[in-house]
């Protein structure tokens, strides 16, 4: 079988449930049943629940069900317009998203009603009235997705931002597992926690280390559930990877626990397979580790004078990375950018600053000899004692200008944003693509195609390697535990997740001022392509991350899960057969609309 003809049966693998239902069952109600399963409902179409059945749904999750209403429908006057450059009060608005939009692609648009959970019985009911009236249901926690996956208009949203307990476990085993797996040391978080409430409690609290996101305003369960990098992956692994237990309601308004033993499926399903098709995730419980002694950065800006020194830098830096980087200490990004720049943005774990700045000496040379190339930023190592990575009181104290606090009187203190990421509160996506890039790269006889391929890439837009972001290089053990997901396995032969993007400001509609710029959301967009065009010629099939990767890919299904998909699928089939659960190129959406509203297939 070929690969067009392996696709087209993947795409059908969702409907096969519909087709075989017994006569007996299609027979009885068919007509009703087949418009049901066919189309979900939207408001002032028949079928549309009464005033008295959204009055019924709101007792059962204790008044906590609200009409949600455009965000900016006061104009200038609008109170969201005030804190739209935190990230922290977008979160808590459950109208809003921490993307606005992407061009020609999906605008950020609120639900009709929320489920506001605050336990999972609020959840089940939200799944429950969703599935008898045949609605478009939506999860939001931390609202990050570029993806437009975390609302949708004419919809219900389960929003979970107020289920935030992390709690702390000295000898966890999953349910069922007893006497098959040893206690270890454990965090369970809810569902609507951000990677920072998480951090707090594991590590500025309770010493020990877990592997999230490195973006602190993230939703924990979002990132679990499409696999998960942080900025020191290369050592533990990714986020997914280390989900040892969840809880989930599933389209029958079950709640059930998923793990090694108990619905196995499920579990492995959710390490990777992207959020919001299997399930509404309600707590995940994941592995702690212990802390290394100390955390740091490097920092350090080149600019080349000419073309040719530019190669020269790129390819001095390829070798760099190959011969003392490559490991499980270092991780973040590498910037390739238009005007012959090299931008280095670091970090490593298990070192000492000294050891740092010994680890660089051999490239500073290198660019201090050259007369062509200049440093612009001077290289810089910072290191500090683990624990405080993500103390809030300790960075305000001594690298202040490293975060953004939540400026909101009465916010929680511990509360932060790295100032790095900062400029993403709101934007309005133009372009953006992924790709894993195989560590075969790096072998001395294929790093100047390499160093090629990243210069001509350069002369379109600018790029970025993420090291983190692909486990070459990273210690067996957690190679083996991201081998035991379903994320495309290429991630444990990549070196790096190149990613190259461009956005602008935030655009929600309604919003008042000009709105997107298309104009030049085209012209970016076409060199974001071109760039990637550059860069997959040394890396043809190159697969693409779920979370970050591109609105319109084609292939999505070979790019994000490779040849995990049918297994995908069929756990789609198990778990939710009559396919409530519909997001943006998610395991089962090829037979549906790109709203979700209506079946194609």
């Amino acid at each position: 079988m070929n690969r067009r003809d392996l696709l087209k049966a993947v795409v059908t693998l969702p409907l096969l449930p519909l087709l075989m239902r017994s006569g007996g069952a299609l027979a009885h109600g068919a007509g009703k049943l087949a418009t049901a399963l066919r189309s979900r409902v939207r408001p002032g179409q028949p079928g549309w629940p009464t005033a008295a059945e959204w009055n019924r749904l709101k007792q059962d999750v204790g008044g906590r069900l609200l009409k949600l209403e455009p965000p900016f429908a006061q104009g200038a006057a609008s109170p969201a317009l005030k804190q739209l450059d935190n990230p922290f009060a977008v979160g808590d608005n459950p109208a809003l998203t921490q993307t606005s939009g992407w061009a020609d692609a999906w605008a950020s648009q609120p639900s009709a009603w929320a489920v506001a959970a605050e336990n999972t019985a609020d959840v089940v009911a939200a799944v429950d009235f969703a599935r008898k009236h045949h609605l478009r249901l939506v999860v939001k926690g931390g609202g990050h997705s570029y993806q437009g996956t975390s609302d949708a208009p004419d919809s219900l949203l389960v929003w979970t931002r107020h289920m935030n307990q992390v709690n702390l476990h000295d000898a966890f085993v999953p349910q069922g597992c007893a006497g098959h797996v040893a206690p270890q040391p454990a965090v369970s978080v809810q569902a609507g926690a951000m990677w920072i409430d998480a951090y707090d409690a594991v590590t500025t609290r309770g010493g020990r280390y877990v592997q999230g996101g490195g973006c602190t305003t993230v939703g924990v369960a979002g990132l679990v559930q499409s696999g998960g990098f942080g900025s020191l992956s290369k050592r533990w692994g990714t986020a997914a990877s280390n989900l040892l237990e969840a809880e989930v309601v599933t389209a029958d308004g079950q709640i059930r626990i998923a793990n090694a033993r108990t619905n196995p499926e499920l579990f492995w399903g959710l390490k990777g397979g992207g959020g919001g098709s299997l399930g509404v995730v309600t707590r995940l419980t994941l592995r702690t580790f212990e802390l290394p002694e100390f955390f740091g950065g490097v920092g350090l800006i080149v600019k080349a004078d000419s073309d040719a020194a530019y190669r020269a830098l790129i390819a001095a830096a390829v070798s760099f990375y190959q011969r003392a980087l490559f490991n499980p200490h270092w991780g973040e990004q590498m910037k390739f950018y238009g005007g012959d720049t090299l931008d280095i943005s670091m970090m490593f774990q298990d070192l000492t600053q000294q050891q740092a700045e010994q680890t660089w000496a051999p490239f500073l040379d290198w660019v201090k000899a050259r007369k062509d190339c200049r440093i612009t930023k001077p290289f810089q190592a910072l290191a500090a004692p683990a624990r405080h990575l993500w103390d809030a009181e300790f960075l305000r104290k001594y690298l202040p200008s490293a975060i953004v606090s939540d400026s909101r009187p009465g916010a929680a203190r511990d509360h932060f944003l790295w100032a790095g990421d900062h400029g993403q509160v709101g934007w309005f996506i133009h372009g953006f693509q992924s790709a894993w890039l195989p560590a075969t790269l790096l072998q001395p006889g294929r790093q100047a195609q390499l160093a090629d391929a990243l210069f001509e890439a350069s002369r379109h837009w600018g790029f970025s390697l993420h090291f983190n972001k692909g486990l070459a290089g990273a210690p067996a053990d957690a190679i083996a535990r991201a081998r035991d997901t379903a994320t495309n396995s290429q991630v444990c032969e990549a070196f790096a997740l190149v990613i190259c993007a461009c956005s602008g400001d935030p655009a929600f509609p309604g919003m008042p001022g000009p709105g997107p710029d298309l104009a030049t959301a085209h012209t970016q967009s076409a060199k974001v392509a071109a760039t990637m065009d550059a860069l997959l010629k040394v890396a043809p099939g190159a697969g693409s991350y779920v979370s970050e990767s591109d609105y319109f890919l084609r292939d999505w299904q070979q790019r994000f899960w490779g040849g995990n998909y049918p297994r995908l699928a069929a756990a789609k089939r198990k778990y939710d057969p009559d396919e409530l659960f519909f997001v943006h190129h998610g395991v089962g959406s090829e037979g549906w609309s790109a709203d979700g509203f209506t079946r194609t297939g």
